[in-house]
């Protein structure tokens, strides 16, 4: 059974730094295009950030540029989201999703494309 768990979310001051995680369990993460989405209450889902099998190619949205990253390590199954210098406005549930159909880590993050998704991760800033 495929399976995908996030982990790392909780509370944090505006200006601080979390790490999320995304493990893998039932299939490897070598052949899947990843993609880290939030929705926060009221708002649709957004895609913050996808990234390519290979990790050759990422995608960013513009709300997040220079501030987000994000990365894998297939050796451990996991993708992670490094994220820094928090605003109130990146509250939200953040999930990741996998889908090995991906050509175009863009599309992943702008379609909202995903396979399979995880349950997801509560992410709260504020003061």
């Amino acid at each position: 059974q495929l399976q995908l768990v996030e982990s790392g979310g909780g509370w944090v001051q505006p200006g601080g730094s979390l790490r999320l995680s995304c493990a893998a369990s039932g299939f490897t993460l070598d052949s899947y295009a990843i993609g880290w989405f939030r929705q926060a209450p009221g708002k649709e889902r957004e895609g913050v950030s996808c990234i390519s099998s290979s990790a050759g190619s990422t995608y960013y949205a513009d709300s997040v540029k220079g501030r987000f990253t994000i990365s894998r390590d297939n050796a451990k199954n996991t993708v992670y989201l490094q994220m820094n210098s928090l605003k109130p406005e990146d509250t939200a549930v953040y999930y990741c999703a996998a889908d090995r159909r991906i050509t175009a880590v863009q599309h992943m993050c702008v379609w909202k494309i995903g396979g399979s998704w995880g349950q997801g991760t509560q992410v709260t800033v504020s003061s």
